[in-house]
């Protein structure tokens, strides 16, 4: 067994953009103990969000993702375990052990295990046209069924779905979505924003079926019969389940670290456990600026609580209390988000919808709370400061218990 010492050894459970950022964010911070990541999947450390953009339809090498090659880490002394899995943690003895029996102790440890799938408890999602889209070999192994397929079928209007109905669209293949909510991307944007990109699918061609719940699929000899809560059927050759995503944050909670639909950190990255931190897409974190606990799945919170996490761990801590952008590229067009509209009390459009080129600003008090930028990427970058500015007198009023 790979048994070692702990002194100043920083391990990292978990090996995507959040463990790629606290491994340089260390290096650069002047750490000179061993930095190890460990990670399920096969690849260096990648980008995720062209997964359901670019790197389907043009189907690059998965090289093409890394954020860094190979030897960047070995001069940054980063070692990675790759295609590996951790089976047990024993907070205790300080110890990782992998499913393979390998072991690894640690000075401290770091949870950066992202998200999965949310997969929907309903019959017929195993079969083998149906997909979900969260990794590299997620994307590789749709993409053979989706040349074969004609008619394709997504479950979920949020933005990966919406993204692949774009690339489906333009490859020429018919697609529906199904969408459980009223309206498109509702959970992140106002009737405003949902009815630009809603009228932006229909016009290209997209099947939008809206307020329609999945009852589930089934293969047949000729393609797959997805069944709808109505009673309604679509056919389709292939199916993607875009339904969301949730915290892996088991092995945490197994090992008795707190976590409640994420590890829960406090605004230094720290978890319950002394010594032991969470970062990225898998945590749960206090917001200031939005007085309550907030999950984000986004490359800016992967990268800023990365860095905020390694500060803490070298000794000079700064609170995190970010404004969390987000972008989409779907068709021609790009949405950037800034900030969370969530409990917005007051909505105005900057620009006219019928241009593609517009934002939509959300306010809560009067406080600029987060604003919607179509093809207007200078309003995007203004309303990040606009948006710290002016929430500046909320932070201090919330203890970020929550």
């Amino acid at each position: 067994m790979n048994k070692v010492n702990s002194l100043q050894r920083v391990v990292v459970i978990g090996a995507g953009q959040a463990a790629a950022q606290l491994a340089t964010s260390l290096r650069q911070g002047g750490h000179v103990g061993e930095i190890l990541v460990i990670g399920e999947e096969p690849y260096l450390p990648y980008q995720r969000p062209p997964l359901s953009k670019k790197f389907l339809t043009e189907r690059p090498a998965p090289e093409s993702l890394y954020l860094r090659p190979d030897s960047f880490w070995r001069d940054q002394r980063v070692d990675m375990v790759l295609g590996a899995a951790v089976g047990a943690i024993n907070l205790h003895n300080k110890m990782v052990t992998l499913t393979t029996g390998a072991e690894f102790a640690y000075e401290r440890l770091v949870f950066a295990t992202g998200t999965c799938a949310r997969i929907l408890p309903l019959p017929g999602l195993s079969s083998p046209n149906v997909f979900s889209l969260r990794t590299t070999n997620d994307a590789r192994a749709m993409r053979p069924a989706l040349d074969l397929a004609r008619r394709v079928l997504i479950v979920g209007a949020g933005y990966i779905g919406l993204e692949v109905a774009a690339v489906m669209r333009g490859e020429g293949r018919a697609v529906t979505v199904v969408e459980a909510e009223d309206r498109v991307l509702k959970r992140v944007t106002s009737p405003v924003t949902s009815a630009f990109f809603d009228a932006l699918h229909r016009e290209r061609g997209t099947d939008l079926r809206l307020g329609t719940r999945l009852a589930g699929i089934m293969q047949e000899r000729t393609g797959l019969t997805a069944a709808l809560a109505g009673g309604e059927t679509i056919a389709a050759d292939v199916a993607l389940l875009a339904t969301g995503a949730r915290a892996n944050d088991q092995l945490a909670a197994a090992c008795g670290v707190a976590c409640d639909d994420g590890i829960l950190v406090d605004e230094y990255g720290r978890t319950s456990i002394d010594g032991v931190y969470a970062i990225g897409d898998c945590t749960r974190l206090p917001s200031q600026r939005y007085a309550r606990r907030i999950r984000l799945e986004s490359v800016q919170n992967a990268i800023d609580q990365a860095k905020a996490a390694a500060a803490t761990i070298l000794g000079h801590q700064a609170p995190y209390n970010p404004v969390p952008w987000f972008w989409s590229d779907q068709f021609d067009v790009k949405l950037q988000i800034a900030g969370l509209c969530d409990g917005y009390d007051c909505v105005d459009t900057v620009g006219e919808a019928s241009s593609a080129k517009f934002s939509v600003e959300y306010r809560r008090g009067g406080r600029l709370i987060a604003v919607d930028a179509v093809n207007d990427p200078r309003a995007h970058m203004m309303a990040r400061r606009r948006i710290a500015e002016e929430t500046a007198a909320d932070v201090a009023a919330f203890d970020g218990a929550a």
